[in-house]
């Protein structure tokens, strides 16, 4: 069966100026027409992937709202971010990995990823320096087409991809991208933290591959504008700190998965105008907006809180106050969520528990009414 990829590649570029003229217009009313637009990167798109279902951060960072601000003039203010002492751990052990041109990167790409592509002795690292974003993106561009015509291990550090979100370009630095001697081209994150006995956390591998998957497919943009178009390679090479030294290891991630929910999500972004026309006349998202003002402007876009939204949005803490206080289940976790159906609050769920309300034949309502049964019977059982 034939790809449907390249029709929606060009369906998006079939939208007309004019409406795409109105968009940028309309997500501008919204931040505020004084307010600069905060450029979303590759974190916040994986975030986006992260938590597809949330029309609350689609249309804030569709309209390049910042969440930082915003939680503060709304009096949650967020403490999602990077500790200094993280970043500095992050950049000397990035420097360790690409030391002496990237020798030890390109090994660890060769052993864990091409091993039976000839070795790597002395790659390639072009200079990808430019005046500007647009400078350094198609600078990174012109590098890419030369070294895929090379034919030679090639490492572009610090690479600079460009994405169009909604619209508008999104600027993507991911930290490495190798070039194999074959033409195809690989994405290298490097972390900091650390990989024990040949693994790490699951969800920061997690959250690194959904990182990955946003720069696969601005690679694939770039890819597409090549006469012979190279291959973009959906196993990505994820470089850890070995145990508990500073020397380097690495492992294949596929990420294939990621790409596609990420993918998705933007093609959901490039059509926020839905959401947009569903928001009351005059919604504005400006930090110096009343309190009660901005408030109301917030809680007229449904979000979908969950634990998870901690780790990576700055609103977390706003919409889990709400998220408590309406009792909704999905604060205590999307996995229990999923488990209970219909019933979405707390108070339906113990009102099914105690048998006042829900459908006995309901699997749901049957497991908790049961779970009620042995925890009376325990309890009773423990008075004795």
């Amino acid at each position: 069966m034939p790809s449907r990829e390249p029709q929606r590649e060009q369906n998006r570029e079939r939208v007309p100026p004019a409406r795409r003229t109105g968009l940028r217009q309309r997500l501008a009313e919204l931040r505020g027409p004084a307010v600069p637009p905060q450029p979303l990167d590759a974190r916040a798109l994986a975030a986006l992937a992260a938590n597809p279902g949330c029309k609350r951060r689609a249309i804030l960072d569709g309209a390049g709202v910042n969440k930082a601000a915003l939680a503060s003039a709304l009096g949650s203010p967020s403490a999602f971010g990077q500790s200094q002492f993280a970043f500095m751990r992050g950049n000397a052990f990035e420097a360790r990995v690409k030391a002496d041109g990237g020798a030890e990167l390109l090994r660890l790409v060769h052993e864990k990823l091409d091993a039976g592509a000839v070795p790597p002795t002395a790659g390639a690292v072009p200079d990808l320096s430019a005046v500007g974003p647009e400078g350094r993106t198609a600078r990174t561009a012109l590098a890419l087409r030369e070294a895929t015509e090379a034919g030679i291990w090639t490492l572009l550090d610090h690479p600079l991809l460009a994405l169009d979100v909604a619209g508008s370009p999104a600027f993507l630095e991911p930290d490495a991208v190798v070039v194999h001697p074959d033409g195809s081209w690989t994405v290298v994150e490097i972390k900091s933290f650390p990989m024990l006995d040949g693994s790490a956390d699951a969800a920061k591998v997690g959250a690194a591959a959904r990182q990955a998957a946003v720069y696969v497919l601005a690679l694939e943009r770039v890819a597409a504008r090549l006469a012979a178009t190279p291959e973009v390679r959906h196993t990505v090479l994820l470089v850890c700190p070995k145990d508990f030294s500073n020397l380097p290891t690495a492992s294949a991630v596929d990420v294939r998965k990621q790409r596609s929910v990420t993918r998705r999500q933007l093609d959901r972004l490039t059509r926020i105008e839905d959401i947009a026309d569903l928001l009351p006349e005059g919604t504005c998202f400006s930090p110096d907006l009343p309190t009660a003002d901005l408030t109301a402007a917030v809680e007229s876009v449904p979000a979908t809180y969950a634990p998870e939204c901690l780790s990576a949005c700055e609103l977390a803490f706003h919409c889990r106050d709400h998220s408590r206080a309406e009792g909704a289940v999905t604060s205590l976790g999307r996995s229990l969520r999923a488990e209970l159906g219909g019933l979405t609050t707390i108070t339906d769920v113990l009102s099914a528990a105690r048998g006042e309300t829900g459908d006995p034949t309901d699997p749901a309502v049957a497991a908790l009414r049961r779970a009620a049964q042995l925890r009376a019977e325990a309890l009773g059982h423990t008075t004795c």
